[in-house]
């Protein structure tokens, strides 16, 4: 059930009346003037002094940001007590539902205040003081995870070597605005699903419009950023490491006669011959445009995931809302001037030695080579993802260190837009405009394929092109107003990373946080016995450009 942001108003008035109606009575029964309940900050200091008898600082608690929605519900659930009410299904369904409950408790004869100093508390057994205990940890933890920063770790080395695998990051939820759950019925602290199974762990019962809080700073260039994986509006579970879009692009491929030779050498370096006669002889006939898409809903099951529930990804934000973004020659350029590379960029070299040596695996540790991103490609070359650090070494030890990267005007097909006429790669991209809120953008069935995805996938419009013309919800549009920003995300593995150059744009509703310190880093490519198994200099480090 979607509840719109109208809905969700009226749902915080009514809630507002029904606390404050709660209140009115409350205070009568607590010997207060109920009016006093209508003062807005003097009511909470009465409400916390005497009608729950707490101390002066929880008026501080309850004016920090953010905790004060957890300080609000520990209130109603201390008032709830008041009322020599101890079992948990009054406490939990009355704060729960306090716009209701506390009327009721307001202006029921049959309900009666105690007074703190003469409200005599059951004692309480072991299980009821854990179950207590219980409550308040989720409670609190859940608003600091929800509200303030939460804690992630690095799984692939997309960006290596600034973030290495295994590091440990605390991401600050604060920094761009507080995101509103859109999924808000959702067993605490597990993303998608329960561990071990393919059971959802959230309900869309209720779904929230797209909301965030004042951002304490904007999304910049360089920034380190968590958001959620564009593309996994929609997954294949049987291959959820890949992009359902990806893989409905190779069946298109699969099916369609006409594939460029490109589109088919790509296709052949993935699956075996052996699968795409297979696929072909299941589904004969004729092609048409969607005849892959629908092959791969036949054979895996498909399922969609809400914003907020997609995968979380760790990038660096390359371009913000109206920069014009062009890769040349492995250099980004941002509005036609050099961008400011990390320092520890990474780009793909084959290594080779004239006598036939190899790189020990010892050296490779004592170099923080990534074993997993390691290639061989015949007895005397190999592939590595380095930076310049320890490229320099390499060579110092008398190897040839040569880049692999891509032509000017090769085209891949797995590179954003997907569009043969747009002849990019991951060396060589754009030049392109990321869309900005209200920035408007001529549209013609030649550049459609940039902004299509944006404006049906993210901004809900249905677009097709029909003699030579584009529609956008059914009429002819020559022009469109983007409605939301949009980011431009990039790993600092640059011939190893997943990024805005494979599937587009970020929106600005997809944005988690601000990753900002690595608080632990274990290696796990070094054993406990190895030494730097911990990377001790990396803990506790902000991280930077």
């Amino acid at each position: 059930m979607f509840i719109s942001k109208t809905a969700l108003i009226i749902i915080l008035i009514i809630s507002f009346l029904g606390w404050q109606v709660g209140m009115w009575g409350i205070f009568k029964k607590a010997g207060l003037k109920p009016w006093l309940s209508l003062i807005p900050f003097y009511n909470i200091w009465l409400w916390i002094k005497v009608v729950i008898g707490r101390k002066w600082w929880w008026m501080l608690l309850f004016l920090i940001p953010y905790l004060g929605i957890f300080m609000f519900y520990y209130m109603v659930w201390e008032t709830i007590r008041q009322f020599n009410k101890y079992s948990y299904v009054p406490l939990i369904l009355g704060t729960m539902f306090f716009p209701f409950y506390l009327p009721w408790l307001g202006f029921s004869p049959k309900e009666h205040y105690v007074t703190p100093e003469n409200l005599e508390r059951p004692k309480k057994t072991s299980a009821r003081s854990w179950g207590d205990a219980l409550i308040f940890a989720v409670a609190a933890a859940y608003i600091i995870r929800a509200c303030w920063f939460e804690l992630y770790t690095i799984p692939t080395s997309s960006m290596e070597s600034s973030l290495m695998i295994g590091d440990f990051l605390s991401v600050s939820k604060i920094a761009y605005g507080v995101r509103a759950p859109q999924t808000p019925v959702a067993v605490p602290f597990i993303h998608n699903k329960l561990p071990k199974t393919e059971i959802k762990s959230y309900s869309e019962i209720i779904k929230l419009p797209y909301m965030r809080s004042k951002a304490l700073k904007p999304v910049k260039r360089n920034d380190v950023v968590v958001f959620n994986y564009p593309d996994g509006d929609t997954v294949v579970v049987e291959r959820q490491a890949e992009s359902y879009y990806a893989i409905v692009r190779e069946f298109e491929t699969m099916l369609n006669p006409n594939a460029t030779e490109v589109e088919k050498n790509n296709l052949f370096r993935r699956y075996p011959p052996e699968y795409i006669q297979q696929i072909r002889m299941k589904y004969p006939g004729a092609y048409t445009p969607g005849k892959g898409r629908a092959a791969v809903w036949q054979e895996y099951r498909v399922i969609d995931r809400p914003v907020d529930k997609r995968e979380n990804y760790v990038k660096r934000c390359i371009g913000t809302p109206g920069d014009k973004l062009e890769v040349r020659d492995c250099q980004v350029y941002i509005n036609g001037q050099k961008a400011q590379n990390p320092d520890r960029l990474q780009f793909m070299y084959i290594v080779s030695h004239p006598s036939g040596l190899q790189l020990t695996k010892k050296e490779r540790k004592n170099l923080d080579i990534n074993e997993e991103d390691m290639q061989q490609i015949d007895i005397n070359h190999f592939v590595f993802r380095l930076n310049a650090e320890q490229k320099n070494l390499i060579e110092k030890k008398g190897y040839d260190v040569q880049m692999w990267k891509d032509d000017d005007g090769e085209y891949d097909p797995d590179i954003f837009p997907h569009d043969s006429n747009y002849k990019w790669n991951k060396d060589f991209f754009g030049p392109i405009t990321i869309p900005q809120k209200g920035m408007a953008v001529e549209i013609t069935p030649e550049n459609i394929a940039l902004y299509e995805k944006v404006i049906h996938n993210y901004e809900g419009h249905d677009v097709q092109v029909q003699d030579g013309k584009v529609l956008i919800d059914g009429q002819v549009a020559t022009n469109y107003t983007f409605a939301m920003d949009y980011y431009f995300m990039m790993g600092d593995n640059r011939h190893n990373s997943a990024d805005s150059r494979f599937w587009g744009f970020v929106p600005e509703d997809h944005i988690v946080g601000k990753a900002s310190i690595v608080w632990l880093s274990i290696d796990k490519f070094k054993t406990w016995s190895d030494k730097g198994k911990v990377r001790w200099k990396r803990m506790f480090k902000k991280i930077r450009l």
